[in-house]
């Protein structure tokens, strides 16, 4: 390394070039910038979500940025669904790295949840990750030591917030998951972590973040603000890349200024 410049130090650390990754949820506003972060850093990715319109929007802004992007339709609450789109990263020579971004959230009481809506939300938020890890991981598994599997958690997966009853349930499932894979996969050379987001403004939650709320997040939020998706990039790159995060695995990386750390 020259110490007068770290940037070739640094590019090595962090550069994904020659590695395929797959963003489950791709479609959406921080899927979506997970896309951009990635083929930025090199690797050619796939961006797997419901809407092709917006799937074939971020391939197209990977392209015009000089990257690699393909898009593969998938209903992650669909095993058949997810084993179909693994397929399709396989015929394309498979992946090192999967991303699970997909998400639904529900403000709907304790009370007033319906069978239905209970299970979209495990479906949703928890069995997909279940699920598309058993469908990619034959492909993981023959990268050892460069294979890398991020769950998107949330700030909802520790002490009970209000109004995200069946989401927060989901999201502690999540990480559970992450380390019950990280334990199973990790003999065989695969890593698997978690991000835990705090309170990112995106779709799938803006209905949910009336001024009062917003007010009551940041009081508990020693930062004293909401996050930027771009806070999100540094620990994506570092536990994407395995020679910035060669031995973490199980891990559960919060980025939330601090509100998992917050009591009164």
């Amino acid at each position: 390394m020259n110490d007068n410049d770290p940037a070739p130090f640094l590019t090595e650390l962090f550069s994904l070039k020659g590695f395929r990754a797959a963003v489950i949820g791709g479609t959406g506003v921080l899927g979506g910038r997970f896309v951009e972060v990635l083929a930025a850093a090199g690797a050619e990715v796939g961006v797997l979500g419901r809407s092709r319109e917006r799937g074939e929007a971020a391939v197209r802004r990977v392209q015009d940025a000089g990257g690699a992007a393909w898009f593969c339709a998938v209903d992650v609450a669909d095993r058949t669904s997810i084993e179909r789109a693994a397929a399709d990263a396989e015929s394309r020579g498979g992946i090192d790295i999967l991303v699970n971004a997909a998400g639904v959230n529900s403000s709907t009481p304790f009370d007033e949840l319906t069978d239905d809506e209970w299970q979209r939300l495990l479906d949703v938020n928890l069995s997909s990750m279940f699920k598309a890890v058993q469908a990619f991981s034959p492909q993981l598994r023959r990268r050892p030591g460069r294979a890398s599997v991020i769950n998107i958690s949330s700030a909802s997966s520790g002490p009970p917030l209000s109004r995200v009853f069946g989401y927060g349930v989901a999201k502690a499932g999540v990480n559970n998951l992450t380390q019950y894979l990280a334990r199973e996969l990790a003999p065989e050379g695969v890593r698997v972590n978690a991000i835990v987001p705090g309170f990112f403004p995106a779709e799938q939650n803006r209905a949910l973040l009336s001024e009062e709320r917003i007010a009551d997040i940041v009081r508990h939020t020693p930062m004293r603000r909401l996050g930027e998706a771009s806070e999100l990039d540094g620990a994506l790159l570092w536990l994407a890349s395995p020679r910035a995060s060669g031995f973490v695995t199980g891990a559960l990386i919060h980025v939330d200024g601090g509100f998992s750390a917050m009591t009164i």
